[in-house]
């Protein structure tokens, strides 16, 4: 008997676990039953999917492609037979979504609420993280991402532009006093990050032409709550995006400084998912609700 739908879902287990024996031994199979199925999707396709190597395994172009093809296909499948069993107007299941520690906090997790009250049987499993997660090997339905985007096959969603800002508590001013010109940096603490895309330098206007302003501080962390937090205490000057220090700066609790130096700074936010012909309905529900609400959260200004 035909049985393509359960070699797909092997195909998807071994890549999601990177590993023939963890996925094996999640399927109750023996690794070399899971080796010689996955050979034999490759024999009747004509094409190798997976380069193995005794430290990982990775997609060939044409593994991405039957990849993404059985995510949407398998996807299809649950919906059919939910819609089926349950009705069509109900929409459920498991929807995991990363984003951003700030922008999860002050963008994503406000409207929650008002989601649930719409889709009552869709379980958000929400990881927020500024590192960059891969979508395929984490099982990730939706990813926001704040900063550029590498190419991919993935189907990016603009959801707007957010400026960045250099701020400080009041306390911090009081104590170090204010920069009035970009070439200040260097005698002010600045708090940075520490994961792999960013860089100590801060790009600022100077004389109508850009300049890369290198910075030094007593932080570095892996995400922008931790920098807002160590700014609020008055530990330095940090650069972030507006959103995440909106509230701050209506209440005064922090302050920007050289404003006209960072004119231009921004940052774009998309929502990344795997596209194709037909998006589980938990994942076009939760794209649809968001969507233009977060549009209208990026444009805010203070």
């Amino acid at each position: 008997m035909d049985n393509r739908a359960g070699e797909m879902q092997a195909f998807l287990r071994v890549v999601e676990t990177g590993s023939f024996s963890e996925a094996a031994r999640q399927m109750r199979m023996t690794p070399s039953t899971l080796s010689k199925l996955i050979a034999r999707i490759e024999t009747r396709l004509g094409a190798r999917l997976l380069e193995r190597s005794t430290r990982r395994l990775s997609l060939t172009a044409e593994g991405w492609v039957y990849y993404e093809r059985s995510q949407s296909l398998l996807a299809g499948i649950e919906d059919l037979e939910r819609d089926l069993s349950k009705g069509a107007a109900c929409v459920g299941g498991t929807l995991r979504v990363s984003a951003s520690v700030g922008f999860g906090m002050v963008a994503v997790e406000p409207l929650l609420p008002a989601f649930w009250a719409e889709f009552p049987n869709v379980i958000v499993d929400l990881s927020l993280s500024d590192e960059m997660v891969d979508l395929y090997l984490d099982r990730t339905d939706i990813a926001f991402r704040v900063g550029s985007l590498t190419s991919s096959s993935l189907t990016a969603l603009k959801l707007g532009i957010a400026p960045r800002k250099i701020v400080a508590s009041p306390d911090y001013l009081a104590h170090y006093g204010t920069p009035q010109a970009a070439s200040d940096l260097a005698q002010h603490r600045c708090l940075g990050f520490n994961f792999r895309r960013s860089t100590p330098v801060w790009p600022l206007q100077e004389r109508g032409r850009i300049v890369d302003r290198g910075v030094s501080g007593p932080l570095l962390a892996n995400n922008g709550e931790t920098v807002r937090r160590m700014a609020l205490a008055g530990m330095g000057l940090a650069r972030m995006g507006e959103f995440h220090i909106r509230q701050d700066l209506r209440t005064g609790r922090l302050v920007e400084v050289l404003a006209e130096a960072v004119q231009g700074d921004t940052e774009d936010i998309h929502a990344l998912f795997f596209g194709g012909e037909r998006l589980p309905h938990r994942v076009r529900v939760f794209l649809d609700f968001m969507a233009p609400r977060l549009r209208a959260f990026i444009g805010e200004r203070p």
